[in-house]
């Protein structure tokens, strides 16, 4: 994920200032010990991209920072509305030759991240065109050189976690640090 923020903010009252944005990304988070292995194993790659292991369930999208507070009554309501679920993380997978990714495949948890998703998606705040369809996994190696996307994806063919996800997190970007998780929302409450 990559992105920043644009706030000012008016100098009388401290609010932000209509057309301020926000980049924000919506994930579930892969735990230990599963989580830094992961990261660590794309760091090797050489893909300079220090994102902790994750499943996307939103990239990265620029919204008005007034529309957070109504994004976050959104993603309450769709956490609310869907139950916690058993993620299987099993083998590697890739979507060469269309982009140079190599990823670890969802093998069980594909169906209840899709419909996720979806929810998500549907708020008008958040609501985009994707470049390709929704596809949930956790990527391992980016636009890196094809013998380390070909070590990423042999190395962890045999890589299988399973884990209950009870929360999906919400992130924001600041254009100047990492990102940032802002808040969790726990599913089926």
């Amino acid at each position: 994920m990559a992105g920043g923020v644009a706030r000012s903010v008016d100098q009388g009252t401290g609010a932000p200032v209509a057309g301020d944005s926000v980049q924000i990304g919506i994930a579930v988070d892969i735990p230990e010990p599963w989580g830094s292995l992961l990261t660590r194993r794309r760091l090797e790659a050489g893909d300079p991209n220090t994102v902790p292991a994750h499943v996307t369930l939103l990239g990265p999208t620029e919204i008005p920072v007034t529309a957070l507070p109504e994004v976050e009554r959104h993603l309450a309501r769709v956490a609310a509305a869907h139950l916690p679920f058993t993620l299987h993380l099993r083998g590697t997978g890739t979507f060469r030759p269309v982009t140079q990714v190599v990823f670890v495949a969802v093998a069980a948890g594909i169906s209840e991240c899709e419909l996720l998703a979806a929810a998500i998606n549907a708020a008008p705040e958040l609501g985009r065109e994707l470049r390709f369809p929704y596809h949930p996994h956790v990527t391992v190696a980016q636009d890196v050189a094809p013998e380390a996307l070909d070590r990423a994806y042999e190395d962890l063919a045999d890589f299988s976690a399973m884990f209950e996800v009870d929360h999906f997190t919400l992130f924001s970007h600041s254009g100047q640090a990492r990102w940032q998780p802002r808040r969790d929302f726990r599913l089926g409450g």
